[in-house]
């Protein structure tokens, strides 16, 4: 992906989030389809199912979603919080192969998708990744992440996560 949309200041567009209760939409019960790139490779795709649950934490402040494998076993879990002194949200990541609690991808909703940065020295390359909630209705939603090695002028996209809601 080379879209100019997206920069390390995030999208520019109209912030239509208003920050508590951004991430109500995705409190409750969902099964989730992945299709992310496998690890070293830039075209060889792994898709796999998983289930979530997710909790509205702190009256709106912030949200807890526990994922796990088809068989139940817990995968990780996201950890959102709003952060009322930057008017950002921070995400964060843990998950049960390592336990530690990754840096946040902060960001905001903008013309209503979720739009969230993070940056990670890799061997000396600083890596952004750009993670992005969109299709955002009742029953449905989208997460995925893209990267880049050189300071946003190019993305590529490495994981994609289609969330459906468990009637």
């Amino acid at each position: 992906m080379n879209d100019a949309n997206y920069s390390t200041t995030g999208k520019p567009g109209k912030v239509t989030g208003k920050g508590i209760g951004d991430f109500d939409f995705l409190a409750g019960e969902w099964t989730i389809a992945h299709r992310r790139l496998k690890d070293g490779t830039t075209d060889v795709w792994e898709e796999s199912q998983s289930g979530a649950t997710v909790h509205r934490v702190l009256d709106g402040m912030g949200s807890i979603e526990e994922l796990r494998k088809p068989d139940g076993s817990i995968m990780g879990m996201g950890i959102r919080v709003w952060l009322p002194q930057e008017k950002k949200w921070a995400d964060h990541w843990t998950g049960t192969y390592n336990g530690i609690v990754n840096p946040a991808q902060k960001g905001e909703f903008i013309d209503g998708e979720g739009v969230f940065i993070s940056e990670e020295v890799v061997d000396g390359v600083t890596w952004l990744y750009l993670g992005i909630w969109d299709r955002i209705t009742a029953t449905s939603c989208r997460w995925h992440q893209s990267s880049s090695s050189d300071g946003g002028k190019s993305w590529a996209w490495n994981w994609w996560m289609d969330w459906t809601r468990v009637s």
